[in-house]
């Protein structure tokens, strides 16, 4: 692994400033991925990919993505959104969107203005995505 450009060891594809070209206009994306990446950071670790579209994160497949909704939608929007595969459908209402996208398998879209907003609930969603990913 090597160190990504937000000093977490995570494996970065295409390269460590990837990230930091993605957040480059969205100082609270980037915030909001510092944060979520030091969680996943703190379970062990994984992949970063960076596209023109999403920042993913993975280990044997991905488990959260963080998109600037603003590049795509007019109006007011979020600063962030930050989107977590789990088994199961969670019952939160801070999810602005739950899709089952397959059986068994639902994708929770969070959208976030704030870093303190990545939080100790946010960090048991991340726990439980972590683990589904292995």
């Amino acid at each position: 692994m090597q160190r990504a450009d937000d000093g977490c060891m995570l494996d970065a594809e295409p390269g460590p400033d990837a990230v930091a070209d993605f957040f480059r206009d969205s100082p609270v994306g980037k915030q909001v991925y510092d944060a979520v990446a030091a969680m996943v950071e703190s379970l062990g670790g994984g992949q970063v990919r960076a596209s023109r579209s999403q920042v993913s994160l993975r280990r044997r497949t991905a488990f959260c993505w963080l998109w600037l909704p603003g590049r795509y939608l007019r109006g007011d929007t979020a600063a962030v959104v930050i989107s977590v595969g789990l088994a199961r459908r969670d019952p939160s209402p801070r999810w602005k969107e739950v899709v089952e996208v397959r059986p068994g398998r639902w994708m929770h879209h969070l959208e976030v203005n704030d870093a303190a907003e990545v939080d100790e609930q946010v960090e048991a969603w991340l726990t439980e995505a972590y683990a589904l990913a292995a």
